[in-house]
């Protein structure tokens, strides 16, 4: 069944790939779809154009699919086009003429606007709970080793003293952008698109703020054209948001494969986190963490599938926005997969203790060296001479020790600030 069906039989190599894998796609979206059309039917009830038992009868038959769906029941078969198509079929089969007047003062493109903010309203909200979950992951593990010691580096090369606090409560602190983000792509979605039909409104009276209160929505979409425009900027506006989680992922999941690799040897993963070796025994590699590397950097690049997309495509709908979804959708279930095997792993990451014993590490505290001498009294680039001068002639005596007062160094990590920053976000 397609919605736009004429009575004219389409080819079906055109129909295989018009349609493509929109039909398992549209799996995603079905209870969204029976959301949308309760309010709709809702709508049209209130305006006359249902009557009171058309309404109830359809509502019913409706919240049945969305059960169905629940259950795992709810199947979008080769002859239907897609969820839409689908949907109104089970409602016509059951209803007769009541099945057929809910597509009344709607299109396909205002139903699918609909179910995917629907859907990304809530993807957005259970990316927020997840990364909630994970920041409070790392600052337990802040508190937890905040005074035990670890080198830092810059250009891969030992800099400067850091420690297990630093480096758990700097990933969590940059979290917060990344709700900050997710925050500013709900703001875009949360918004009504429904009663916009083809992109151009509908000759009905349809009332859009009942549908507006009706589906939870903040706002109304309110120029038809400019709903219609939202399709493709929604996407990518939540993509934008999931690659800045998918950033702060990647960039942990390298330092735990370098930090746990022999030549570093700061921290350790228990064997069921680990895999081996199909010839060498001795291996226990960190496959979990490199695979939320390599999925993270793969979510980076969607922002830039969308827009290539999307971005020379005049205002109105095309059939080039259907693609959006073949992207999109996988990524929010690889980043869903990213963020729980974080939750999972972080608890069972071991730090090493005693790591700056080692010798090479003694110039880590140059810096602190030099600024006690200019503390003393001595000009901070006489001190800098000074101090490199004592590691030429082999001389310099480290201190191995740090005195970090200001907000965010080692000995004053603002954790609880970081909490108060993360609940204001939040």
């Amino acid at each position: 069944m397609k919605l736009w069906e004429k009575g004219i039989p389409t080819a079906k190599q055109i129909e295989q790939f018009t349609v493509g894998n929109d039909r398992e796609l549209d799996l995603i979206l079905a209870k969204y779809d029976a959301l949308g059309s309760i309010a709709h039917a809702k709508m049209l009830g209130q305006i006359g154009l249902l009557t009171t038992e058309e309404t109830h009868s359809l509502v019913e038959a409706l919240e049945e699919i969305i059960t169905e769906v629940a259950k795992g029941n709810f199947t979008i078969e080769d002859s239907f086009e897609d969820v839409h198509s689908k949907i109104e079929y089970l409602l016509t089969e059951k209803l007769g003429d009541a099945g057929k007047k809910i597509h009344t003062a709607r299109s396909r493109n205002d139903q699918v606007l609909v179910d995917v903010n629907l859907y990304l309203k809530d993807v957005v909200n259970e990316l927020k709970e997840q990364v909630k979950t994970l920041f409070d992951l790392m600052m337990d593990s802040a508190e937890k080793y905040q005074n035990i010691l670890l080198p830092g580096y810059t250009h891969l090369q030992i800099a400067m003293p850091s420690s297990f606090g630093m480096w758990f409560s700097a990933y969590a602190e940059t979290l917060i952008d990344d709700i900050t983000l997710l925050n500013a792509a709900l703001k875009v979605v949360d918004q009504n698109p429904l009663g916009s039909a083809a992109g151009y409104g509908s000759s009905f009276p349809i009332n859009r703020t009942f549908t507006t209160k009706e589906l939870g929505f903040e706002t109304l979409k309110y120029n038809a054209v400019a709903a219609q425009m939202s399709r493709g900027k929604s996407e990518k506006t939540v993509a934008f948001a999931m690659s800045s989680v998918a950033a702060t992922l990647s960039k942990f999941a390298m330092d735990v494969c370098l930090y746990m690799s022999q030549n570093f040897d700061f921290i350790g993963l228990p064997g069921h986190l680990t895999t081996g070796s199909s010839i060498m025994p001795h291996k226990k590699n960190p496959d979990v963490f490199e695979l939320i590397r390599g999925k993270c950097n793969k979510i980076q690049a969607l922002p830039y599938e969308i827009t290539l997309i999307t971005n020379n495509l005049p205002s109105g709908y095309h059939r080039d926005l259907q693609l959006l979804k073949e992207g999109l959708f996988p990524a929010i279930q690889n980043l869903k997969a990213c963020l729980d095997i974080a939750i999972f792993s972080i608890p069972d990451i071991t730090v090493k203790e005693g790591i700056l014993n080692d010798k090479k590490y003694d110039y880590l505290f140059t810096v602190d060296t030099l600024n006690e001498m200019v503390v003393a009294g001595m000009p901070f680039r006489d001190a800098y001479k000074a101090v490199a001068e004592e590691l030429e002639s082999g001389n310099y005596q480290s201190p191995k020790a740090t005195k970090h007062t200001h907000e965010g160094s080692i000995n004053n990590l603002c954790l609880e600030e970081i909490k108060m920053k993360m609940k204001n976000a939040f």
